[in-house]
């Protein structure tokens, strides 16, 4: 598979989108590092050729959408498609994380509810660390059960500002 690597400059710091030919983001997260986005999916799930887009100005509709979730348009990131591999649970996990309406986080227990298994808390929390396309799939939009804000792969200081990003403009 053939894929384009894209970094953006954000207010929380470089952007890197990784998305294949058909415009899908397969992984995306705040570091301009390639590898480190690489690392996010499993071994047979990358790609094998995969090309960097220079410049600062989108090149893709998923970098487009990225650049204007951070001018104000929080839900311009609803549509970008992403493509993702899991069980079946993950999957339904990740689709169900699209449909957190910006603002409006969810704890980790609301999430496993949504999901159909309120026990499930601990499986809830692995979808989101497994997530690789973040902010397409706006795994931190889910907290612990207290309200803080637990963890995020890309930093705690990224996930209290996309948050309240969502919260002003959601």
């Amino acid at each position: 598979m053939t894929a384009t690597l894209q970094t953006l400059d954000t207010p929380d710091g470089a952007f890197t989108i990784l998305a294949d030919d058909g415009g899908r983001v397969i992984a995306s997260g705040w570091t301009a590092d390639a590898e480190t986005i690489l690392a996010r999916l499993r071994p047979v799930q990358r790609p094998t050729d995969v090309r960097t887009v220079a410049g600062e100005s989108p090149a893709s509709d998923a970098a487009v959408a990225a650049a204007a979730y951070y001018d104000g348009d929080v839900h311009a990131i609803d549509a970008v498609p992403v493509s993702q591999t899991g069980t079946t649970l993950q999957r339904a996990g990740w689709a169900a994380l699209r449909g957190i309406a910006p603002g409006r986080p969810l704890t980790y227990t609301e999430f496993a509810e949504a999901l159909g298994s309120p026990s499930a808390v601990r499986a809830a929390a692995a979808i989101c660390a497994r997530n690789a396309p973040a902010l397409f799939v706006p795994c931190h939009r889910v907290l612990r059960s207290d309200g803080t804000l637990g963890g995020f792969a890309w930093g705690l200081d990224v996930k209290r500002s996309l948050l309240a990003r969502e919260a002003v403009a959601g």
